[in-house]
């Protein structure tokens, strides 16, 4: 008969099987439910091809997950998105997820240092007909956030802007883009559950880059928790998930 130890053994060994898996729910079991029957049957069929091809990638973990994917997806046709932005983009799943969701004349602002993870997603979002809604550039957002600020009639322009990137610059950030999103628009900041790791005693074991972008995600998670310039809800949805509605 197995011990606890052995059984709690073998359930992580079963955790993380999903590529982009970030659940945080207890239960593998209930997340490939939810994948199974409300995710990957309405999944489009680009997003499942970006999908997996992600998943050859040596770095699949940083992708959205299919659950996320799928939540973003829905909320930019709720909101009526036309003028996005999104910082950190990797592969492209939620990038292509964003663009399939705003009308044919929407635009994409997307950002991120490594062009060659973008183009290897680039050929899928093509093929669906979208990359012209998509104006990649590579390099630090910070730059192009300074000028696009400088800027007035770039002010509270954007619908919508997602964030999944350097969480170290995740405030720096925030100062910015609350002055381009528009009042009543939205602003998503990905991963602020941080593996659960932002209620883990200072002394548990993590690995290196857990603990080295915990303090941040902390910080930013209790700035958002005090800015009167908007409202806020947390989800528990991939690896966390932060809206940000503007309201003044």
């Amino acid at each position: 008969m197995a011990t606890n130890t052995q059984q709690e053994q073998q359930s992580q060994a079963g955790r993380h099987q999903e590529v982009g898996h970030k659940s945080l729910l207890q239960s593998d079991a209930l997340y490939q439910y939810i994948l199974e029957t409300s995710v990957y049957p309405r999944e489009p069929e680009p997003m499942k091809e970006l999908r997996e091809l992600t998943a050859k990638h040596p770095w699949n973990l940083m992708t959205t997950s299919a659950d996320e994917g799928q939540f973003l997806n829905m909320l930019l046709k709720l909101i009526n998105a036309k003028n996005t932005m999104e910082i950190g983009v990797y592969t492209g799943y939620s990038l292509l997820a964003t663009a399939l969701a705003l009308p044919d004349d929407g635009k994409i602002l997307a950002m991120d240092i490594n062009r060659e993870n973008y183009e290897l997603g680039l050929p899928v979002i093509q093929k669906a007909g979208v990359a012209h809604k998509i104006d990649f550039r590579e390099g630090p957002a910070m730059p192009v956030l300074d000028k696009l600020v400088e800027d007035e009639k770039n002010l509270g322009s954007f619908d919508f802007i997602f964030v999944d990137a350097d969480k170290d610059n995740y405030l720096n950030y925030h100062k910015r883009l609350i002055d381009l999103v528009k009042v009543g628009g939205l602003i998503g900041y990905d991963n602020t559950l941080w593996n659960g790791s932002v209620v883990a005693p200072p002394d548990a074991p993590m690995r290196k880059y857990v603990r080295y972008y915990r303090d941040f995600v902390l910080e930013l998670n209790k700035a958002l928790a005090v800015d009167p310039r908007i409202e806020i809800c947390m989800l528990p949805v991939g690896d966390g998930i932060t809206l940000c509605r503007r309201i003044k």
